[in-house]
């Protein structure tokens, strides 16, 4: 049986991580940019299901079949920095050589613990998650509205082919 963890306040008082605080960083990606949303993290194996002719039983077999991950989609505010923007635009471009692949770290910050790791620890309560090969699978950028004050918000689907929690 799993133990769930909870983090202690000082006070004797313990919460749980929230949601609202994370680092997104993408490995040989020199520069930053911010991100309001992450959605999308998961994994499924598929179910194989056979019956042998001879079984006593009417019920099939279920066996594992292959893992399957779905995209993950990133919003983020319209950034000047040019690093990351430079990854989307070498991954969607029609002209382009290799697809550019690279880590991606999720990293869920417990801001109960103090200031953000850059390791994992489970002692502070980081959770992080790895996607492996990850690219761009898909760019959208911002509604443009002259008659609103909202932040212009982009976003990326980043498709990858495994992932890994490694706390």
């Amino acid at each position: 049986m799993a133990q769930a963890t909870t983090y202690d306040n000082g006070d004797g008082l313990y919460y749980p991580l929230t949601k609202m605080n994370f680092l997104v960083s993408v490995n040989q990606i020199q520069g930053t940019a911010a991100f309001s949303e992450v959605t999308g993290i998961e994994a499924s194996v598929d179910v194989i299901e056979f019956r042998q002719g001879n079984a006593h039983s009417l019920a099939p077999v279920k066996i594992p079949g292959l893992v399957k991950h779905g995209n993950i989609t990133l919003k983020f505010g319209y950034t000047l920095d040019s690093a990351f923007k430079t990854w989307i635009q070498e991954c969607v471009s029609e002209v382009r050589g290799q697809m550019p692949r690279n880590e991606v770290q999720i990293e869920l910050i417990d801001i109960n613990g103090g200031a953000p790791n850059t390791k994992v620890d489970s002692v502070t309560g980081t959770r992080v998650w790895l996607l492996t090969n990850a690219w761009v699978a898909k760019y959208t950028g911002p509604d443009l509205n002259a008659s609103t004050s909202e932040v212009a918000i982009e976003s990326v689907e980043l498709a990858y082919e495994e992932l890994v929690i490694p706390n």
